[in-house]
C-alpha cells in the first residue's frame, strides 16, 4: 500500500519545504487539492523541490477547464517531474460549477466519461502525430496544427483518477480511469456495498477487472506520537465529519448506515449557521465507521485491518512541523508501503 499525504502551505512559503520533508519522511504521493488555489501551481513547486515522490492533483476540478487545457498542463508537468505526476479531477458540485464559476452543469458522469476519452485522444494525436479528431456530445476537438502541438513524450502519458461518491461515476472510474479516489466521508460498508460493486461493473465494461486499478482508502486516518494528540484530532475529525453529514449530497451514506435522521439534523442546524452544535451530533460510533485512529506505532496495523483488502493508497497526514517524533512517522510509514496483496477484483 503506498502513502500519500496532503500540502498545507501556500505556494509563497511553505510548499517546497513540506513536499522536500514528506520524501524524505518516506511518503510515496504529494496530493494537492483545488481549494483555495490552482493545485497545479502547488504541484509544480513541489516537483521543483523533490526528485522521487510522485506528485497528485486531488483533485482538480475539470468541468471548470477545458479537457484541452488540463491537457496541455498535465503533460507540462509530466514533463517537468520526470514521469511522477497523476492527473486527479473532479466534477465539484452543481453549486459551486453554477454559482461560484458561473458555469453550465449537465449530466456529469455522462460528462466526466467523455473528457477523459477527450484527453486520451488529445495525448494520442500529441503522441503519434496523428490528426485529432474527437466529436462527443460535450466536447468536439479537431485542430491540432504543428504550431500548437508539444510532440511526443518521453514519458508515459500521465494516468488518470477521478473522485467518485456515486454509483454512476464509479462506474466511470472503473471504465476509464486508472484509479479511483474514494471520498474522506467513506466507510467500509459503504465501500463494500456500493463503491466497488459499482467499480466493478464500470471495469466489466471495458472487460478487465480491478486487479491493476488504483483505488485511494477513503475515509480519514488521525494519527499522532500520543494518545493526547490522538484525542485532539479525534475532535477536529468529529467536526468534519458533522460538515460532509450535513450536506445532502452525502446524504445516502449516513442513510446506508440508519442514520438518516441525523444527517436532516445537521443538514437543519447547518442551513441555521448553528455549526458550534453539529459536532455534538457526531458519536463516537458514527466517528469510528469514518475515521481510523491510532498513534504511530498503532497505526500500521489498523491501517491494514480498516484498508488492506481494497486500497492501493492511503492518506496519511504528516504533521505540519518537524519534530523530535519524525522517526516514528518515518517507521510507520515504511511499514505502511510494505508489499501486501488485496482482494478486490
Amino acid at each position: 500500500m503506498r502513502v500519500t499525504t496532503g500540502l498545507s502551505g501556500n505556494y509563497q512559503t511553505c510548499v517546497g519545504d513540506e513536499s522536500s520533508r514528506a520524501e524524505l519522511l518516506g511518503y510515496d504521493y504529494i496530493c494537492v487539492p483545488e481549494t483555495t488555489g490552482n493545485p497545479f501551481v502547488r504541484l509544480a513547486i513541489a516537483a521543483d523541490h523533490t526528485t522521487t515522490i510522485r506528485l497528485q492533483s486531488s483533485i482538480a476540478l475539470a468541468f471548470t477547464r477545458s479537457p484541452m487545457d488540463i491537457a496541455y498542463t498535465a503533460w507540462d508537468l509530466q514533463n517537468f517531474s520526470k514521469g511522477r505526476f497523476v492527473l486527479g479531477l473532479g466534477s465539484q458540485v452543481k453549486g459551486h460549477i453554477v454559482r461560484r464559476f458561473s458555469l453550465s452543469w449537465s449530466s456529469p458522469a455522462r460528462r466526466m466519461h467523455e473528457y477523459v476519452v477527450a484527453l486520451r485522444t488529445i495525448w494520442h494525436s500529441w503522441n503519434s502525430g496523428a490528426p485529432l479528431n474527437f466529436k462527443g456530445d460535450f466536447y468536439q476537438f479537431s485542430l491540432m496544427t504543428p504550431f500548437f502541438n508539444p510532440g511526443p513524450s518521453t514519458y508515459p502519458v500521465p494516468k488518470i483518477h477521478i473522485a467518485a461518491v456515486g454509483p454512476k461515476m464509479l462506474q466511470v472510474a472503473g471504465e476509464v480511469c486508472d484509479g479511483v479516489i474514494l471520498h474522506p466521508f467513506s466507510t467500509f460498508k459503504y465501500i463494500q456495498e456500493i463503491a466497488l460493486p459499482n467499480l466493478r461493473i464500470g471495469a466489466a465494461k471495458s472487460k478487465r477487472s480491478l486487479r491493476n486499478f488504483d483505488i485511494s482508502s477513503g475515509g480519514m486516518v488521525v494519527t499522532g506520537p500520543s494518545n493526547k494528540d490522538i484525542t485532539l484530532a479525534r475532535e477536529q475529525a468529529r467536526t468534519r465529519v458533522a460538515f460532509y453529514a450535513s450536506t445532502r449530497n452525502y446524504a445516502s451514506i449516513m442513510e446506508l448506515h440508519g442514520w438518516g435522521d441525523i444527517a436532516q439534523k445537521l443538514y437543519r442546524l447547518s442551513a441555521e449557521n448553528n455549526w458550534a452544535n453539529m459536532a455534538k451530533l457526531i458519536t463516537d460510533e458514527i466517528l469510528d465507521a469514518f475515521v481510523v485512529s491510532g498513534t504511530y506505532d498503532t497505526l500500521p496495523a489498523k491501517v491494514f485491518q480498516r484498508f488492506g483488502a481494497y486500497a492501493t493508497t492511503v492518506d496519511i497526514p504528516m504533521a505540519p512541523q518537524p519534530s523530535t517524533h519524525d522517526d516514528q512517522l518515518h517507521r510507520a510509514l515504511v511499514s505502511i508501503s510494505s508489499p501486501h496483496n488485496r482482494d478486490c477484483a
